[in-house]
């Protein structure tokens, strides 16, 4: 229990803590604004009012979503100022630039926008409300960029030096354009979408194994489907390019990465470990299966290797990471849900092309739907373990190859920091339990399919007649 009196462990558990819950949030807005931004454009385009009561049922989950992402994201960036204070101080010009942006530009845009989009429907022209669809979509997803700009760039520092212990900024764009930018946010912005996607199914899986709204339901799983099988070949590829990087650019992750102890020289090609069991005091794996000189084509697509994969034991213990287990098989957690995903969507996409799918044969399938339920969550388990790959492999270091973690964290009682955790883990498992009971209400009573239809004056109206989408635009005749 010595770890109970280390300031800078408890501090890595409580930012451990509030990251990993804060990401459960914002990860659905971000996929599930590009699918609403989807329904309500096919609803002004078609004037079917299905798309029209997906676009408001599926909202509720959004707000829900976004209203427990801004209760846990704020305190969680707070901690740099409280428990990482020299991290703060020597990077702040950047670092601390980027955070402002990302609230400034990003969430504000969102916030500002949610309004109309939830409330709206029947006050503003349905061109306003579609862009006020859009700009929360946009903002939702333009925090991906600027927070993966200031974690990509603590993975690859770029645009200035340190310069007595403190970071000056050269040129502020190769910064944000660090080594590490522009396929870290593809990779996240596809991860969050494409979790979203498998949510929605999942949840439209649900309706259709009880019987309730089969084909309102099966339109939404038709959508969600539709969209993954561009979505989840693409994460796969982008995941590769993401790992590429790392081959390249921090060598002691990839080496823990790949449980790998000793270096494989550039010109030869190494076994690639499925499994194994890391003992890092004896700087060995005590037991793996591994598929011989499968690494190189793991890494370049090819048999040799153009570069040495470096092993763990080339650094000193103190500069490399631990945890080596923790590492290396949440990378394989990662990636095996990524081709479980890819492979439901073609089991899936399969029985599409064979008519399965249909309003009258869907309910047929349930094993496929009881797969897309079980998949509903594995995108978030996914990207929390890509997230421990990215943080944890980066020890020893919080700006990787300048500043250590050790040095970062602010010199202040352990007991203070033991008291904010547990507080962070007392309510942050209210927020939990609360967000799972207003979702699974939100679910359990379903969509309300009775909604008027903006435009439309009566029930009858719904089904055969194309009318305008505010009252005041409609034909003269009927305004006489």
């Amino acid at each position: 229990m010595d770890f109970l009196s280390n300031t800078v462990v408890l501090s890595r558990m409580q930012f451990a803590l509030t990251a990993i819950f804060h990401m459960l949030w914002p990860v659905l807005t971000t996929g599930m604004g590009i699918y609403l931004v989807i329904v309500e454009g096919m609803w002004l385009k078609t004037r079917n009012p299905d798309y029209y009561l997906h676009a408001r049922f599926w909202s509720k989950l959004y707000v829900l979503n976004f209203g427990i992402g801004v209760a846990s994201g704020i305190p969680m960036e707070f901690q740099f100022g409280t428990n990482w204070a020299p991290f703060a101080e020597a990077t702040g010009d950047f670092f601390g630039s980027i955070l402002g942006f990302e609230a400034s530009m990003a969430f504000m845009l969102e916030a500002g926008f949610l309004g109309i989009m939830l409330f709206g429907w029947e006050r503003v022209h349905p061109v306003i409300h579609y862009f006020a669809t859009i700009m929360v979509a946009f903002g939702a997803n333009l925090s991906i960029f600027w927070i993966l700009s200031a974690n990509s760039w603590l993975q690859t520092p770029a645009g200035g030096e340190m310069v007595n212990g403190k970071f000056v900024v050269h040129d502020y764009f190769q910064a944000i354009l660090n080594p590490f930018m522009a396929k870290s946010v593809l990779h996240m912005f596809f991860a969050t979408l494409e979790t979203s996607l498998f949510v929605i199914g999942g949840i439209s899986a649900w309706y259709i194994l009880r019987n309730r709204h089969q084909a309102f339901f099966s339109k939404s799983l038709k959508i969600a489907l539709a969209a993954a099988i561009a979505v989840a070949p693409i994460q796969i590829y982008m995941g590769h390019l993401s790992a590429e990087q790392v081959y390249h650019y921090q060598p002691t992750k990839l080496a823990a990465m790949e449980a790998r102890w000793e270096t494989i020289p550039a010109g030869e090609s190494g076994d690639w470990t499925v499994v194994a069991l890391p003992n890092e005091k004896a700087q060995k794996n005590d037991w793996e299966i591994a598929i011989p000189k499968a690494l190189g084509y793991i890494l370049e697509f090819k048999p040799k290797l153009s570069e040495p994969v470096l092993g763990l034991k080339e650094w000193k213990p103190e500069d490399r990471p631990h945890l080596v287990g923790l590492i290396y098989y949440a990378f394989r957690i990662m990636s095996g849900i990524g081709f479980f995903l890819a492979a439901l969507m073609l089991w899936s996409v399969l029985q599409w092309l064979r008519g399965k799918l249909s309003a009258e044969n869907i309910t047929q399938q349930r094993w496929l739907l009881r797969t897309w339920m079980f998949a509903a969550p594995l995108g978030y388990i996914a990207i929390e373990a890509g997230w421990i790959v990215r943080c944890v492999g980066r020890q020893p270091w919080t700006v990787y190859g300048q500043i250590r973690t050790v040095d970062a964290a602010s010199h202040i009682p352990a007991s203070n920091v033991l008291t904010s955790l547990i507080s962070f883990a007392i309510v942050y498992t209210i927020l939990f339990i609360s967000a799972m009971y207003f979702g699974s209400r939100i679910i359990r009573i379903g969509p309300n399919l009775n909604l008027p239809i903006p435009g439309i004056e009566n029930e009858s109206a719904v089904n055969t007649t194309p009318a305008e989408f505010i009252p005041d635009q409609r034909p003269v005749e009927a305004q006489q």
